[in-house]
C-alpha cells in the first residue's frame, strides 16, 4: 500500500479522497494555487503545497509543479479526483515516467477512451452497442451533409476528443448544418485543443444511464449497478439516482454482465463508468468515462462500498476486496449538485460563504468543503457541495431528500438549492418520468416553481 499520496485536485473530491486514505493510514499531500490557500482540504492535508496563482491554467493545470511538489515530499503516487487533468493520458504517463504512481488505469487506456470517435470504434469491437453514426472524424461541411442523409436527420454534432456538452451541436434538418458544424468545430477546437467532431443519430427522449465498473490487475472485474443521469442542464448533470426507476432486475443483469465482458475484453484496471443513452427498451454506448465520477457517493450508499478506497487499493496492485458475488443493491440513493449558482439563471454567484448549516439526519450525507469564511472562487467550477440522500425504497429517499434540502443554509452565495427543492417536489419527477430533455422542456415552468418559493422564503439560500 502506498505511504503518501499527493492529491491533484481542489474542493470536495480532494477533501473525498484525502478522508479515503486516513481511513487507509495513508499519508497525504495537498497542492493549491494561492487562491485556495485557505481551502479545507489544505488545512486537514498532512502536508500542503502552494503550485501556482489562481488561474487553473497555472496550477491544478501546470504538470510540472504537480510533479515538483510529488517529488519535494517524497509522495508514492498521484491522485487526480475528477475534473482537471484526471483524463489526461500525457500527464498519467509523465506521472509514471517520474517513478509515481497515476491512481487511475494505463495512460493507454485515458488515450483510448478519451477520443470519442475511438472510444465507440472500441465499444463495437466489445460488442457493446453504439448509437448509428460516422465511424471516423468528419473533416468537412460535404461529408458531414452525405452522413446526414444517410443517417437520416435529426443528428447531432460531436466534438471527438471532450464531453460534458461541449462542442456539441443538434441539427435538426439540412439547413441549419454548415452553421452547426463549423460552431462545433470552434468550440471543441476551443474547450479541448481539437477540433475534430463526428456525427451521430440524435435520440430525442433518451434517458442516460451509467455503469460503474472496478477491475484490478488481477483479471478481476465488478459492476455495482446502474445511476440514472437523465436530469441535465446543457449536458451537465443536476441530479443523479441509483438504481435508475425504469430499469429492472433482469435489464441490469443483462446490462451490467455486458459491461463486465467488454471491461475484461479491454484488459482495463482502475475505477471507471461506461455511459449509454437508453430509449425504447434499447441502450447504446457513447462514452467511457476514465476516473472516479462526482456522483459515486450514490453508488456507494447503495452497495456499501467506499469506491475511492477500492480505488486506491487497486492502483497499488491489491486485488478487489469483494467479488461481484458479493455485491448487491441495498434502497435507493439520490444526488443533487449544489452548484454556486442563481437558482433562476445559473449564472455562476462566487462569493464568501457567510452562514453554513449542512443538514443531517436518517439517510443524508453532504459532500462539500464549504465552511463559514470560505471563499467560492470565480476561477473554477461551481460544484460548491453534493447533497446526497438514501432510503429503503425511492420514496423514502425523496422524503428524506426533501427534508435535507430544507435544512440546508448557505448564505453570501446563490445557490441550486431552491431550483432543487422544486425539483424534489414536481410530480413527474416523483414519478420518474423524466429523460435527458426534461430540465430543457419544462425551463420556463420550473423557474416560476423556483421563484415561488423563493417568495415564499422556504429556502434558506
Amino acid at each position: 500500500m502506498f505511504k503518501k499520496i499527493l492529491i491533484a485536485n481542489r474542493g470536495e473530491v480532494a477533501l473525498r479522497i484525502l478522508r479515503a486514505c486516513r481511513d487507509l493510514g495513508i499519508q497525504t499531500v495537498a497542492v493549491h494555487s494561492t487562491a485556495d490557500a485557505e481551502a479545507m482540504h489544505v488545512r486537514l492535508a498532512d502536508e500542503s503545497v502552494c503550485i501556482g496563482s489562481a488561474s487553473a491554467a497555472k496550477s491544478y493545470l501546470n504538470t510540472q509543479s504537480i510533479l515538483s511538489a510529488a517529488t519535494i515530499t517524497g509522495a508514492d503516487a498521484i491522485h487526480p479526483g475528477f475534473g482537471f487533468l484526471s483524463e489526461n493520458a500525457s500527464f498519467a504517463q509523465m506521472v509514471e515516467d517520474h517513478g509515481f504512481r497515476f491512481i487511475g488505469p494505463s495512460p493507454h487506456h485515458i488515450a483510448m477512451m478519451g477520443d470519442k470517435i475511438t472510444a465507440k470504434t472500441t465499444a463495437v469491437a466489445l460488442g457493446l452497442p453504439i448509437v448509428p453514426g460516422s465511424k471516423e472524424g468528419v473533416k468537412d461541411v460535404e461529408t458531414a451533409r452525405t452522413l446526414a442523409q444517410e443517417i437520416g436527420y435529426p443528428i447531432l454534432i460531436k466534438a471527438s476528443g471532450g464531453g460534458g456538452g461541449r462542442g456539441m451541436q443538434g441539427v435538426l434538418k439540412e439547413e441549419s448544418l454548415e452553421e452547426c458544424y463549423h460552431a462545433a468545430r470552434s468550440e471543441a477546437q476551443l474547450a479541448f485543443g481539437n477540433p475534430e467532431v463526428y456525427i451521430e443519430k440524435y435520440l430525442p427522449h433518451p434517458r442516460h444511464i451509467e455503469v460503474q465498473i472496478i477491475a484490478d490487475r488481477f483479471g478481476n472485474v465488478a459492476t455495482l449497478g446502474e445511476r440514472d443521469c437523465s436530469l441535465q442542464r446543457r449536458h451537465q448533470k443536476v441530479w443523479e439516482e441509483a438504481p435508475s426507476p425504469v430499469v429492472d432486475r433482469a435489464t441490469r443483469e443483462a446490462l451490467c454482465g455486458k459491461a463486465r465482458e467488454a471491461i475484461k475484453k479491454l484488459g482495463y484496471q482502475g475505477l471507471g463508468t461506461l455511459e449509454f443513452l437508453y430509449q425504447d427498451g434499447e441502450f447504446y454506448f457513447i462514452e467511457m468515462n476514465t476516473r472516479l465520477q462526482v456522483e459515486h457517493p450514490i453508488t456507494e450508499f447503495i452497495t456499501g462500498i467506499d469506491l475511492v478506497c477500492e480505488q486506491i487499493r487497486v492502483a497499488a496492485g491489491e486485488l478487489l476486496s469483494f467479488t461481484q458475488q458479493d455485491t448487491c443493491l441495498h434502497g435507493h440513493a439520490i444526488e443533487c449538485r449544489i452548484n454556486a449558482e442563481s437558482p433562476l439563471d445559473f449564472l455562476p454567484s462566487p462569493g464568501k460563504i457567510t452562514s453554513y448549516h449542512a443538514p443531517g439526519g436518517p439517510g443524508i450525507r453532504v459532500d462539500s468543503a464549504l465552511y463559514v469564511g470560505a471563499v467560492v472562487s470565480p476561477h473554477y467550477d461551481s460544484l460548491a457541495a453534493k447533497l446526497i440522500a438514501h432510503g429503503r425504497t425511492r420514496a423514502e429517499c425523496l422524503a428524506r431528500l426533501n427534508r435535507a434540502l430544507a435544512e440546508y443554509v448557505v448564505d453570501g452565495i446563490q445557490t441550486l438549492l431552491p431550483f432543487h427543492r422544486t425539483l424534489v417536489q414536481d410530480t413527474r419527477i416523483v414519478a420518474g418520468d423524466y429523460n435527458v430533455k426534461f430540465l430543457e422542456e419544462h425551463a420556463e415552468e420550473l423557474r416560476k416553481s423556483t421563484q415561488i418559493i423563493l417568495n415564499e422564503g422556504k429556502s434558506p439560500s
